[in-house]
């Protein structure tokens, strides 16, 4: 069976394409959801108006997503961890530390957006970057500094 996709299809298509999909999937599944017409010519014309308001909110949410790019890049954060006397941190500092350390500055950064291979375990300054969209990168960095104790604040 043809359908005519209304939306992006993860695995399947983009808006506007023409796809062979099994009946029952495109039956009981893409037409009932809205996400599919059986393709004619009113069909295709209807398709390509709603593509054309979909590319420009895409390039909208874009040009929002490199403007904040523009304004996080270069930010930087301090955070205070314990660490032992090689600079090496008792725990760890992850994505939520890293993004509730960005609120404190009013720079709001979703947990989900920080890349990170593995949580930051040294004391030293970091590049993290941060994905704001599949194109639309930032390098913030963050600086880890030890957690002074009490004996070091007495001999001050």
């Amino acid at each position: 069976m043809k359908v005519l996709l209304r939306k992006n299809v993860y695995k399947l298509g983009q808006i506007g394409d023409v796809v062979e999909v099994k009946n029952g999937y495109g039956r009981n599944f893409l037409i009932p959801q809205g996400m599919a017409y059986i393709p004619s010519e009113a069909n295709i014309r209807a398709v390509e108006n709603e593509k054309a308001r979909y590319l420009e909110e895409l390039a909208r949410q874009r040009t929002e997503l490199e403007t904040r790019a523009k304004a996080l890049n270069g930010k930087e954060v301090t955070i205070t961890a314990r660490a032992n006397s090689e600079g090496v941190l008792y725990g760890s500092v992850g994505p939520a530390q890293i993004a509730a350390a960005f609120s404190e500055i009013d720079v709001h950064i979703n947990p989900d957006e920080i890349v990170m291979h593995e949580p930051i375990r040294k004391l030293d300054r970091h590049e993290v970057n941060v994905r704001l969209g599949q194109e639309v990168k930032a390098v913030v960095y963050v600086w880890i500094t030890p957690l002074a104790t009490a004996g070091e604040e007495s001999a001050e």
